[in-house]
């Protein structure tokens, strides 16, 4: 277990021992704040649940984090280089060998095989066919669905199909994976299996793992925890909120009279 400390980071380089790193982020969606001036970070090897409710930004500090967007404000640094100054190309290129990512939809291709839909990322980096494949399958079968190697994703239901986004998500060995919703919409028992691979290869392997979510079982797994509210940091959303008083009546208009 990784010990608790500042969400916070110092107002200077990024912090040593620090993986992943973040500043005063903000972004926004048409116009609407979806973070705001947002600081954290995530140690290498950690298991950190990002919280709060939906709509909170917990997908939005994701992408940003991983590269899929740009802050419009802030700073995002992976291993000491920045990522919020890299160009679109420089940034696909980060998240196709440095991260993994799995979603709350499996978004498999149904022309492919269950096989080269996990291993997807490896062929396009470059992976031999042979080595793409031995890696997909060998956590097609860690999830117990090595038997389904050969045929498409029609023959999946829900909880098969998100058990092969998770293989994708790791045959590329990332050194981060972000998580955001991945049990969502899978019962107790899938989601179990689900999380239960997910954290024993993060251990094994020293993979970091970002997991967003809004469901209490599912964070109780992870090291630590990043809460947000309404696109800050929950303790910056507390001190942010307006405070509401109300007047107080005179002494001796405290009380009702019951008598008229």
């Amino acid at each position: 277990m990784v010990a608790p400390r500042d969400n916070a980071p110092p107002d200077n380089a990024p912090p040593q021992d620090d993986l992943l790193w973040a500043r005063s982020i903000h972004y926004s969606h048409s116009g609407s704040p979806g973070l705001i001036g947002v600081s954290m970070g995530v140690r290498a090897g950690e298991i950190l649940a990002v919280t709060g409710p939906r709509g909170s930004g917990k997908t939005t500090l994701l992408r940003c984090l991983s590269g899929q967007l740009r802050p419009e404000q802030g700073e995002v640094w992976f291993n000491s280089v920045p990522v919020h100054t890299m160009g679109a190309l420089a940034r696909e290129r980060l998240r196709r060998d440095r991260f993994g990512w799995i979603g709350p939809e499996p978004q498999l291709l149904p022309e492919l095989r269950v096989w080269e839909n996990a291993a997807l990322p490896l062929l396009i980096a470059g992976a031999t066919h042979r080595s793409a494949k031995r890696a997909a399958c060998e956590w097609l079968d860690r999830l117990d669905i090595g038997a389904f190697a050969r045929k498409h994703p029609s023959a999946l239901n829900r909880a098969e199909s998100q058990r092969v986004a998770l293989a994708r998500a790791l045959a590329g060995e990332p050194v981060v994976i972000f998580a955001d919703e991945p049990t969502a919409p899978l019962h107790r028992a899938e989601r179990a299996l689900l999380l239960r691979t997910l954290t024993t290869a993060a251990r094994s392997h020293e993979i970091t793992v970002l997991l967003a979510t809004h469901d209490e079982e599912t964070a109780a797994v992870a090291d630590r925890r990043f809460a947000l509210l309404d696109g800050r940091a929950a303790t910056a959303a507390a001190a942010a909120a307006p405070q509401t008083s109300f007047p107080q009546p005179p002494e001796d208009q405290a009380a009702c009279s019951l008598s008229a």
